[in-house]
């Protein structure tokens, strides 16, 4: 990860606010193509209707205008006029603004007094010239209602050239205002731009810092990286650096190490004996880190945090214990493919499955106890696809599937004991399809099957002991026949299995039995 540079030079203000108010104006612009055809097509539909209704005017005003006196000469001088006026206010309406904002107040008044007395001279020509260019008579001694008229005309003329001066002050108080706006709304925008930066280059100091010390020989140091890529994720400005400090601590975790030293021979020399101490510390430190890597990631998962919203790779990685219970994965995706679960407790107990996905295809459960106790599948999916149950515990004891899926096809029950007790099956889908129980106890003692799908289609039962019906005569509490319709494909699978693998409730035992269908 780098930092951002700063920018080689500052730019002018004006510079400044065209650059940072860039996107804002594309995005207009963007928003004034969409409406263009619209407009175009008013333009040209309305062009069209004015060219057809005055097509049959057009020959008698070009003749009404060519007959009057000096046409060819007003014509000529209106074209050059034309290409004076085209010449001078050449450029896009901004370029023209910015000149205007650059020019002195009072060349602009000057400038708008002249637009003003050019206007009124060709309106006054004009007139004179469709009345048929009369020659002016001069009186030889004005009375003095002529120079009551004069003067009232003197004073409209300074008043129109007062207005005109009062409309370009106005006019530059506005653009003023308006480039005052823009100006606050860049170092706004820069200000922003600087303290996200200022904030991803301290992020990238303490993250370099953290992960440096993450590979440190000494665990002591290890785990104070832990603690501060843990911190550093809670205080990640986005996402995406958030999920690269979990990254790194999921890395860590599927990094290969040393096992744990076996027990010494009963003659060990006494360099023996020191190097088997040493690696057995090396290990317990190693194992520490690793389960305070899994503490924190747990402790924040309880919390309404944003780690929910993140990804979880642990793939391929040793599970000697860890404690996640009542974590909520809601959103992401948390992969424990390939992982093996070989001692130790790693506890689940509580936790929420209610979207995203959890991947424990090609699980092994070797050892040790793994609880799912009161875990509540309520949605997205999980999946057990070829997972193995070969030996030690794996509880999945009040758990309530209520929604999602839980794949549990193609897995092999050859070992340890599953714990299905008091189960509910309430909704979504469970399936066992091809699964293979072919060693140790599979309780479904007390298991309700109210709703949803519960698939043992092409299951096989060979070995071990899969009990649903458990003892009907029990007292509340203890091992209660499983409830409900029976699931799908069950008793069929049961009858070609080996007998007496499968326990099943007396009335699921018939062939006919219902599946359980949401």
């Amino acid at each position: 990860m780098t930092d951002i540079p700063p920018p080689a030079a500052p730019l002018p203000p004006r510079s400044r606010a065209r650059v940072l108010l860039a996107p804002v104006g594309r995005a207009a612009g963007l928003a004034r193509m969409r409406r263009a055809p619209l407009r175009s097509g008013a333009v040209g539909a309305g062009l069209v209707l004015a060219v057809v209704a005055g097509a049959p005017l057009a020959s008698r005003v070009w003749a009404g205008v060519w007959s009057l006196p000096h046409a060819g000469r007003l014509a000529l001088v209106a074209f050059g006029l034309a290409v004076v006026a085209a010449a001078a206010l050449w450029g896009t309406p901004r370029r023209l603004r910015e000149r205007v904002g650059r020019a002195r107040l009072g060349s602009v008044i000057v400038a708008a007094w002249a637009v003003v007395i050019a206007v009124v001279a060709l309106i006054v020509v004009g007139a004179w010239w469709v009345m048929g260019a009369p020659r002016p008579l001069f009186p030889d001694r004005l009375p003095p209602k002529a120079l009551d008229a004069i003067a009232t005309r003197a004073f409209a003329v300074v008043a129109g050239l007062g207005a005109a001066a009062l409309l370009v002050i106005s006019y530059r108080r506005q653009r003023t205002t308006e480039e005052e706006v823009e100006l606050a709304k860049a170092d706004d925008a820069r200000a922003r731009l600087a303290a996200a930066r200022e904030v991803t280059r301290l992020f990238t100091e303490r993250f370099t810092s953290a992960y440096t010390e993450l590979g440190s020989e000494h665990a002591a140091v290890r785990l104070g990286a832990v603690h501060a890529l843990a911190h550093l994720a809670d205080d990640a400005p986005t996402r995406d650096l958030r999920q690269t400090c979990v990254d790194v601590l999921c890395a860590y975790l599927r990094m290969p190490y040393e096992p744990e030293p076996g027990p010494l021979p009963g003659d060990a020399t006494e360099e023996q004996v020191k190097a088997h101490r040493a690696e057995t510390l090396a290990f317990a430190s190693l194992r520490e880190v690793r389960h305070t890597i899994l503490r924190a990631i747990g402790n924040r998962l309880r919390e309404d945090t944003p780690w929910r919203g993140c990804d979880y790779d642990f793939t391929g990685v040793v599970f000697d214990g860890g404690d996640l219970h009542e974590a909520r994965f809601s959103d992401g995706r948390a992969t424990f493919r390939d992982a093996k679960f070989s001692g130790g407790a790693v506890d689940f107990t509580g936790a929420v499955f209610s979207g995203g996905a959890v991947d424990f295809t090609g699980a092994e459960f070797a050892g040790g106890w793994v609880a799912f106790n009161y875990a509540e599948f309520a949605g997205g999916t999980v999946d057990f696809t070829n997972a193995r149950f070969t030996n030690g515990m794996v509880s999945f004891a009040d758990t309530e599937f209520s929604g999602g899926r839980a794949d549990f096809n193609h897995a092999e029950f050859a070992g340890g004991a599953v714990d299905f007790t008091r189960a509910k099956f309430t909704g979504g889908i469970v399936d066992f399809i091809r699964a293979e129980f072919t060693g140790g106890p599979v309780d479904f003692t007390g298991a309700a099957f109210s709703d949803g799908w519960v698939d043992f289609t092409g299951a096989a039962f060979s070995g071990g002991r899969v009990d649903f019906a458990g003892d009907p005569a029990a007292t509340p509490g203890a091992r209660r026949p499983a409830s409900g319709a029976c699931p799908d494909r069950l008793a069929e699978a049961a009858a070609a299995g080996t007998p007496g693998v499968v326990l099943l409730p007396p009335e699921w035992e018939s062939a006919g039995a219902a599946p359980a269908r949401g």
